[in-house]
């Protein structure tokens, strides 16, 4: 058998070395020849995985520096949909682990879960499926306007999180035509679509609602209002 392509690459974010030190030594123990890759930021994480479209797996911490809220899931989610994102997590809120499934999550661990549990779980998911904590209903209701708003924005396309993020930013659709190498047309077009899946009337209501749901901001920036 060709061990190359057995090999796993996996990414570990998060900004405490000694838990990035613990989940190495669990996805160590897989079967199967690994590549690990550590980054302490966001900003460490986007520059592995977007130098790497190889990657396997990306280990995510939920509060690190450079993301906040869910921000850093609906991210890595619109902008390398094809790799599954395994959030790891101190929190106990069964809200809070729901709603990192409904933006894309393949799997939550709970950072109080032993190594042999996290191996598991990191194998269940690289397996193809996800690692749900047996105490989380996934269908239990929430809050209905929360729920909604959430819904709504994981409807949105890669595309239009992009977009959304960078209205975030304050950039004007002449910049974001720009970063994003199309037209001003094109971005007035995501823009409206995102206005109509948000329910929103404007660009600024928009932001306000992504924030709600998202924590305080995008990756890299804090919102005022």
């Amino acid at each position: 058998m060709d061990t190359a392509l057995s090999t796993y690459r996996i990414v570990i974010a998060d900004d405490h070395p000694l838990f990035r030190g613990a989940l190495r030594e669990a996805v160590a123990g897989l079967p199967r020849q690994l590549t690990i890759a550590e980054a302490g930021s966001f900003a460490e994480m986007q520059e592995i995985v977007g130098a790497d479209p190889d990657v396997d797996l990306v280990l995510l911490d939920l509060t690190m520096p450079g993301v906040k809220g869910f921000s850093g899931l609906m991210y890595l989610r619109a902008q390398h949909p094809g790799v599954p994102v395994v959030i790891v997590s101190a929190t106990e809120d069964p809200d809070v682990i729901r709603r990192c499934f409904e933006f894309g999550a393949s799997g939550f661990i709970r950072k109080t879960l032993g190594t042999e549990e996290m191996r598991q779980a990191v194998q269940t998911v690289l397996d193809g499926g996800s690692f749900v904590p047996s105490d989380v209903d996934l269908s239990a209701s929430r809050d209905s306007e929360s729920a909604k708003l959430a819904a709504r924005l994981a409807s949105l396309t890669p595309q239009q999180v992009r977009v959304l993020m960078m209205l975030s930013e304050g950039l004007l659709n002449k910049q974001i035509a720009y970063e994003l190498s199309v037209s001003e047309a094109t971005v007035k077009a995501h823009v409206s679509a995102i206005l109509t899946k948000l329910g929103v009337d404007s660009r600024t209501q928009a932001v306000i609602a992504a924030s709600k749901i998202a924590g305080e901001g995008w990756p890299g920036q804090a919102l005022n209002g």
